[in-house]
């Protein structure tokens, strides 16, 4: 009787985990209540492997289910918790050019008053740290330039153009969604010490914050490659209301349902957002790298849809949760890489030692291995 009770309660464990990998597939602009489901996903995984350990200690004829199972929805898994243990890097021996590519969202700097610190220390060292970087390459969301004859009170301390790119030896590409009445600067940029041979803007309807952006960059090798730089839709949700929410029944009455109206609206946008940068990915010719503020969480359609055509850095090499989010809220990782198929992945390190902003800076380091001589010389013919 124990047993069966046991077995039903597996069975229930795997249609729960194969709906909630159903889920995480739809599109929330056409069925946005499937989300919460996908959110459950994390929760299935974690007792399908505990069903594993049960029947081993029980029979362990009836684990080859679940762990089938667990064997299949691996991948899923590895979204949210990492683990390579045993994981050499490539090296050099690979052939080919190594990339070296960083992501922040560097949350404008600080420059408003409610950022800010004594004189504006955190804008300064962020600013000095990504100029001083190693990186080959810089994707930023959220970015602040102050350009030179602007009207502000700073002088230089926001010339931030300059200082990471040409002074840092990097060329720069800004797509600018705002210049305001002082002539500062906001929107995304790259940043790149390979020379950038074309560049382009996508907006989402119309051109915000939440965008996206391009660069086609020429290697040492002669290799063309493709960065995108992107931004999906905020959920516009303080962090303080969403703490409030949960942690008492007043404040779930109170802040609940204004919660939930911002989380809806978020999810729909940015199944939008990534449909149309799907489509634009699936053009490409070049061996691409993907810089991303997901605003999403792994187990969301944002990621799926991603993770279908590209190698996620940090599920590919990382160990642990990787979280991103510089705030109350633990274990968020919204901030992502992502490879075409046609790259190797060396490593990847989320930067905890760089608090200056929301969320903490990402970096990677990439093998684009050569070509053979026999396929390169079928290409020019």
């Amino acid at each position: 009787m124990r047993r069966s009770f046991a077995f039903k309660c597996t069975l229930l464990v795997i249609a729960w985990l194969l709906l909630a990998i159903a889920c995480v597939q739809i599109p929330s602009r056409l069925f946005w209540p499937a989300s919460f489901g996908a959110l459950t996903l994390p929760l299935a995984l974690g007792l399908n492997l505990a069903a594993v350990v049960y029947w081993l200690l029980r029979n362990w004829r009836v684990a080859v289910l679940p762990a089938a199972v667990a064997f299949l929805t691996w991948p899923h898994f590895q979204r949210g918790l990492a683990v390579h243990p045993l994981r050499q890097a490539p090296t050099a021996e690979v052939g080919g050019q190594p990339v070296r590519l960083l992501s922040a969202n560097v949350r404008i700097f600080n420059v408003y008053a409610q950022l800010r610190d004594k004189d504006s220390g955190s804008s300064r060292k962020f600013i000095q740290w990504l100029a001083e970087h190693p990186a080959d390459i810089l994707c930023l969301q959220e970015f602040y330039n102050e350009p030179a004859g602007s009207r502000t009170r700073e002088g230089s301390l926001f010339r931030s153009t300059d200082k990471i790119g040409v002074k840092a030896g990097r060329q720069a590409f800004v797509s600018k969604t705002l210049t305001n009445w002082a002539g500062s600067e906001f929107g995304m940029a790259i940043f790149s010490r390979f020379p950038i041979v074309n560049r382009g803007t996508i907006s989402f309807d119309k051109l915000t914050q939440n965008h996206a952006m391009f660069a086609d960059l020429r290697l040492p090798s002669g290799d063309t490659i493709r960065v995108y730089n992107f931004h999906l839709q905020s959920m516009s949700m303080d962090e303080k209301d969403i703490v409030d929410s949960y942690s008492s029944k007043e404040g779930l009455k109170r802040k609940g349902l204004g919660l939930m109206r911002r989380f809806k609206r978020g999810l729909v946008a940015r199944s939008v957002q990534i449909d149309t940068l799907v489509r634009r990915f699936e053009r490409c010719r070049y061996p691409m790298l993907l810089c991303a503020d997901l605003n999403d969480l792994p187990y969301s359609y944002s990621y799926d849809q991603l993770a279908d055509h590209f190698q996620n850095a940090w599920a590919t090499v990382g160990n642990g949760v990787g979280a991103t989010y510089n705030g109350a809220l633990p274990f968020v990782r919204i901030d992502n890489q992502f490879a075409s198929p046609q790259w190797q992945i060396g490593d990847f390190e989320v930067h905890y030692d760089i608090p200056y902003s929301d969320h903490f800076p990402t970096s990677a380091t990439y093998w684009l291995p050569a070509a053979p001589a026999a396929t390169v010389q079928a290409g020019t013919l």
